[in-house]
């Protein structure tokens, strides 16, 4: 068992308020319960001795492993070869009630042989509250009780795993021919709540069955048929999976604490709601025929609005807790030495308190979508939108931090305005086609004051160019989605230099750095990878521009940088590893957004040639 494999080396399990990763080689480690943004009680990705593990490896000499997910599920399979047999470990969670929040969840391990004879070993080393905390154990034949505070893991076997003690943690050898199977099951509750049913092999297969049958029917709703079919599903459960069900909130990513350069300090925790990426991933869910999730997160942001603003009087912040919680208070945690020694290990986010007007586009841009779904805003939802835009015609014409979170200083960013352009856009389209009330003049006037502003200050004729922030000539990668949002058509001739600018600058082999750090001071030390959601964008933008050779060479390219069961973290190193935090749902939502894009256009040139 390697101490720290990469970041790519694992797969994604969840049951839609919760998740784990579970490694090439069998070890689980990260999870966190009740919630994603709870505490974890498996953090052995950011301290191998610390963090605790639930490992499930095989032993023989000579191992190799290999993983795969089965297809169109969120069910994953290690499979371990040796010259004696070949073994498998099936991971899942269990997707009984979704959309009723609860404190236990279960992670499902089945052991099987397929081949001769395998010798696994077992493992369990819960480590409460991010290793904080210690935990007492008790064994009693068949289950290992682990009592932490305030949580209780229970680790149950069907009898074929014998449980020993290992001081408070749990060990087993487990050796099985083939044909054979044996199965553990982990749950995790609240301490009160008392402890799971016993688990027998009938229950095993019974929870096997209805988690496969889950997915298989939720992505049967998919209407994309295009040439990415399966790259397109894994993304859109990926998607799914790092969705809280029952608030309809999508986080950011499974992890925190990952980092962007290793041994670097660009590490934060992304297992929050940020208006910015969830509304975008909702979107993406959209355009698939996903229109449950694009609901639930407009009634999401239907539900801050209610709230009546966040703490510092904005009407939105950028981001928050699942269940709309704004405060995230940003600790480090110093007794982790995080992933590689890359520390600090943070948990919660300081940005939350950040300025960012951009995400008031997102906002109006996501519940703009009921129109396209079917559905028509309700009254007093509708005036909680009109006041925003109200709010933000006063509002809009200030510095702020920008999309990417730098801790350097407020600016006037070009992205932000376009935002702020997107959000009174869609405001008076949304009016207009379902005749509901608003200052129609007032919204008009202050749209087309944006747009101008962006067109002359935004704009550098030095660089021929639209730039990061106003009196600058740095370029940046958020502005690969001027077209997306229909603030420029996609072959403007100013767009067109644009994306021939970011082309020299910010573009390698495909590949797109965010920004220039060293042209634009973001205040962190260290650097960073290319940013693989801007990488996406830049097919986006390509295919649209109709270079579709160089969308299509540069779209294949980038899913090569995909890890073996389809997964993207946030950033691609410099010899192809994955940063940051993994899996991402930025990244996810992109390729989608690229592959819908870059179908469509190539099928409109074989209609041209009269090939289709």
């Amino acid at each position: 068992m390697r101490r720290y494999p990469p970041i790519a080396e694992h797969g994604l399990i969840g049951d839609l308020q919760t998740c784990a990763l579970v490694s090439s080689e069998g070890v689980l480690n990260w999870f966190c319960s009740p919630r994603f943004d709870s505490p974890s009680v498996f953090a052995g990705l950011l301290d191998h001795d610390r963090g605790g593990y639930f490992a499930i490896t095989a032993d023989a000499p000579g191992l190799t492993t290999r993983q795969l997910y089965l297809a169109d599920t969120a069910v994953l399979v290690t499979r371990f070869l040796t010259t004696e047999g070949v073994g498998e470990v099936v991971d899942f969670m269990p997707v009984d009630d979704p959309h009723t929040a609860t404190d236990r969840h279960q992670v499902v391990r089945i052991l099987r042989v397929v081949r001769g004879t395998v010798r696994f070993t077992l493992e369990c080393r819960p480590r409460f509250d991010y290793g904080r905390a210690g935990h007492g154990l008790a064994l009693d034949g068949a289950t290992a009780r682990f009592d932490g505070p305030g949580l209780t893991a229970y680790l149950q076997s069907t009898g074929a795993v014998p449980l020993e003690a290992e001081g408070t943690d749990v060990r087993a050898a487990v050796v099985l021919d083939a044909g054979e199977y044996a199965a553990v099951a982990l749950t995790v509750c609240d301490s009160a709540s008392g402890p799971p049913p016993p688990v027998t092999a009938a229950y095993m297969a019974e929870k096997f069955t209805a988690v496969r049958r889950f997915w298989h029917s939720w992505i049967g709703r998919c209407t994309y048929r295009g040439r990415w079919q399966q790259t397109v599903n894994r993304s859109a459960i990926t998607l799914k999976l790092l969705t809280y069900a029952p608030t309809g909130g999508p986080i950011a990513a499974a992890t925190m604490g990952l980092p962007e350069q290793e041994g670097g300090e660009r590490n934060w925790d992304y297992r929050y709601t940020w208006i910015r990426d969830a509304s975008l991933s909702v979107r993406a869910m959209r355009d698939l025929g996903f229109t449950e999730e694009a609901t639930a997160f407009r009634n999401w942001i239907g539900k801050r609005l209610a709230d009546g603003g966040a703490p510092d009087r904005e009407p939105l912040q950028i981001m928050y807790r699942i269940d709309g919680d704004p405060h995230l208070d940003e600790e480090v945690l110093p007794h982790l030495e995080g992933w590689r020694a890359s520390a600090p290990v943070r948990a919660g986010n300081g940005a939350a308190a950040q300025l960012q007007l951009d995400i008031y586009g997102e906002a109006v841009y996501a519940l703009a979508q009921a129109g396209q779904t079917g559905d028509v805003v309700g009254y007093d939802a509708w005036m909680r939108s009109a006041a925003v835009l109200d709010w933000l015609c006063d509002h809009w014409d200030r510095p702020d931090e920008g999309i990417w979170e730098t801790r350097g200083g407020r600016q006037d960013f070009t992205y932000s305005r376009v935002m702020c352009w997107v959000a009174v856009d869609r405001g008076i389209r949304q009016a207009t086609a379902n005749a509901r009330p608003g200052d129609l003049t007032r919204w008009t006037a202050t749209r087309d004051a944006i747009l101008h502003q962006v067109m002359t200050r935004g704009w550098s004729e030095e660089r021929r160019a639209f730039v990061q922030h106003y009196g600058s000539t740095v370029l940046d990668a958020s502005l690969l989605l001027m077209p997306l949002v229909g603030f420029v058509p996609p072959k403007d001739p100013r767009w067109l230099s644009t994306l021939d600018a970011l082309d020299a600058e910010l573009v390698s082999d495909s590949l797109v750095y965010r920004y220039d750090p060293a042209a634009s001071p973001d205040g962190l030390r260290g650097s960073e990878g290319t940013f693989s959601f801007c990488s996406f964008l830049y097919v986006y933008a390509l295919a649209r521009a109709g270079r579709l050779e160089q969308a299509r060479y540069a779209f294949d390219k980038m899913l090569t940088y995909a890890n073996h069961v389809g997964l993207f973290a946030e950033e691609i190193g410099p010899t192809g590893e994955q940063l940051g935090n993994f899996p991402q749902a930025f990244t996810h939502l992109a390729l989608i957004t690229a592959a819908l894009a870059l179908d469509a256009e190539l099928d409109a040139e074989l209609d041209r040639a009269g090939n289709r």
